[in-house]
């Protein structure tokens, strides 16, 4: 059996909920810049995915997977009408957890292409599924394990490269998260960094809004928008709560 999801709720707990779920290799500290900007007024809600963070596993990594899991939580906090927010993988899983539960009325994607067709990873990417266990030894050190993101790393389950890296553009490309927005017909916000390296802004864009989404760009940020400009992601996202982008 999968352990249950590692979670942490901040602000009042009868105020509307925001679902924060982050990418590949991180964690829901992810988001902590951008929580405090949230949640004197909203009920902040942030899992940490299987293969991941406080969380561990190797197992039902996949983004359906990790919806089903992620939705038990939600059952369980007695959360619903969620703003469902995610990063990169994220956004995956949140528009899985959408598209088969009930619980989510807004989507969020934040720095996520529809596929993999024009993306530009750092080369030796592709090897990554066959050397990632050591790498994760070496990011475990306690020099590297210092910054964040490389501690985020280091205790990621391995197998999440494969299904990032490799099932996922498969996934991607026979169903385009473009596409599933379409679908879904949820009000949708998409917020993109202008200088996000693995994929091209304005390709990302006008996929999104031709699939009826709002696009907002957002300027001197790269692919970890929410963590790089809190502030304005925290705007954003209250536009969108407050007023659905309709007023």
């Amino acid at each position: 059996m999968t352990a249950p999801l590692h979670v942490r709720e901040d602000g009042p707990s009868d105020a509307p909920v925001v679902l924060l779920v982050h990418g590949f290799s991180g964690s829901l500290r992810s988001y902590d810049r951008l929580v405090p900007l949230l949640a004197e007024d909203y009920r902040v809600v942030r899992v940490d995915l299987r293969g991941h963070g406080s969380t561990g596993g190797h197992t039902g990594l996949d983004a359906l997977s990790q919806a089903s899991a992620v939705a038990n939580v939600l059952e369980v906090l007695g959360c619903s009408a969620v703003t469902a927010v995610g990063h990169s993988f994220g956004a995956d899983v949140v528009l899985a957890l959408a598209e088969r539960t009930g619980l989510v009325e807004r989507v969020v994607v934040i720095g996520q292409a529809p596929d993999y067709s024009y993306a530009t990873f750092p080369p030796g990417h592709g090897l990554l599924p066959l050397v990632g266990g050591p790498l994760r030894l070496l990011a475990a050190s306690p020099f590297l394990r210092r910054f964040d993101l490389v501690a985020d790393f280091a205790v990621s389950s391995p197998a999440m490269d494969r299904t990032v890296l490799v099932d996922r553009r498969r996934v991607l490309a026979a169903r385009p998260l473009d596409v599933q927005l379409r679908e879904l017909g949820l009000p949708a916000l998409v917020i993109l960094g202008a200088r996000d390296s693995l994929y091209d802004c304005a390709k990302t864009a006008t996929r999104y809004a031709a699939a009826g989404a709002r696009v907002e760009v957002v300027a001197n940020a790269g692919h970890s928008v929410a963590s790089t400009r809190p502030a304005e992601v925290a705007l954003l996202l209250r536009k969108l709560l407050v007023s659905g982008y309709d007023g």
